[in-house]
């Protein structure tokens, strides 16, 4: 049966259109056009104003809805983090799995596969983060998991995309612990490699994009930083038009100012926003548990026992908001770097990024003062109270 989308500004991926409706055809979009030229025998949802957008899509997404995917590698894990990231207009997601472990994020790909399986709507996939990282880039990730790559690692990690060829698998590691060759066997396989907690300099950099490094991980942060004389990853990032870079616009993470030169330095498209999240989104829980050490909410970010900065505490409505209202970005622009933008890093932007007929009925609805109102999630609406 078709439902129509009324009454609210839409925002179809490239701009925004007043008057126009959204019709929906169970789990597929079936048409965007003028509200006047709606058949009168189609069910109508009269929005009641705001704005009606792609939904949003988080690469990294670390726990949410009270649990950290790390402590709770299985389906209800993922289930709870669908759950805990919709309120902030998430619709999609890849779990994201922090270095621990060999059969901790073993156990944790078997239950996004499953997931994937069963067809379990907003599963795109899994983000390994670690922990092929230099350990003087570690940041809050446990020092006796932090190791180079071996070859054990390259051949189950390349088995996964085997088994799965349809499945997102990101992984971030540090292009300085890992041997000539192996960023060009994990990009051979499917998997879109990024560097992350890192301190290689601007050549290691070079030649790892050359072997099919194609992102960079919250950029700024954990990474060797650009400087006149040394580049580092950050300069090699900004200056490289072919990779994408993930960012946390959560204002802890990186200045407001650093994320506008992200999108003056990089070609259109190319910065897209990730949460970097942990349990405490979507849930009334302050505080977890990660590597048995707690992690507290202090002010808006999450910090150890140290002071240190421990993922983020925001939706990507958040960080929506934070770009329009701090950087200065567009709207439009906001939400492609939320939506639009990630779907093309994965290969999904024919599924996925923006409101055209036969796309997944993904979709966020919200207010002028970023709430979140409504979402879609492969055409199963639910209403928010935010």
């Amino acid at each position: 049966m078709l439902t129509a989308l009324t009454n609210a500004r839409v925002f179809d991926g490239h701009q925004c259109l007043e008057g126009y409706a959204v019709v929906l055809n169970g789990s597929r979009i079936h048409a965007l056009l003028p509200e006047k030229e709606l058949d009168t025998d189609i069910e109508r949802q009269n929005l009641e104003g705001g704005v009606l957008a792609p939904g949003f899509i988080d690469l990294q997404v670390n726990g949410g809805g009270g649990i950290l995917f790390n402590n709770s590698p299985d389906l209800d894990g993922i289930r709870q983090m669908l759950e805990g990231h919709r309120n902030g207009g998430t619709t999609s997601m890849t779990p994201t799995l922090i270095s621990d472990s060999l059969v901790q994020q073993q156990q944790g790909v078997a239950a996004v596969c499953q997931a994937l399986e069963e067809k379990l709507p907003g599963v795109l996939g899994v983000h390994i983060e670690g922990p092929f990282f230099n350990p003087d880039r570690r940041g809050t990730h446990k020092q006796d998991y932090i190791r180079p790559m071996s070859a054990e690692d390259l051949e189950w990690l390349a088995s996964i995309r085997r088994h799965h060829p349809d499945m997102t698998l990101l992984i971030t590691l540090a292009p300085e612990q890992t041997k000539a060759g192996q960023i060009q066997t994990l990009a051979d396989a499917g998997i879109r490699v990024c560097a992350g907690h890192t301190d290689a300099n601007h050549e290691q950099i070079k030649a790892a994009l050359a072997e099919g490094l194609s992102g960079f991980t919250h950029l700024y942060n954990a990474m060797r930083p650009l400087t006149g004389r040394d580049p580092g990853v950050v300069g090699a990032a900004l200056a490289d038009n072919d990779s994408w870079c993930g960012i946390i616009a959560d204002g802890h993470h990186v200045d407001p100012t650093a994320i506008q030169v992200a999108l003056n330095a990089k070609p259109a498209g190319k910065v897209f926003l990730v949460t970097d999240a942990m349990a405490t989104v979507g849930s009334n829980e302050n505080s977890f548990s990660l590597y048995n050490e707690v992690i507290s909410e202090q002010d808006g970010c999450l910090v150890n026992a140290e002071g240190n900065l421990a993922g983020s505490a925001i939706g990507m409505i958040d960080a929506v908001r934070f770009c329009v209202e701090s950087v200065g970005a567009s709207l439009q622009e906001a939400l492609r770097m939320a939506s639009l933008y990630p779907a093309q890093y994965i290969g999904k932007a024919d599924q996925l990024g923006r409101i055209r007929s036969g796309y997944r009925a993904d979709l966020v609805h919200f207010d002028d003062a970023f709430r979140v109102q409504h979402t879609w999630v492969a055409g199963s609406k639910r209403r928010h109270m935010n």
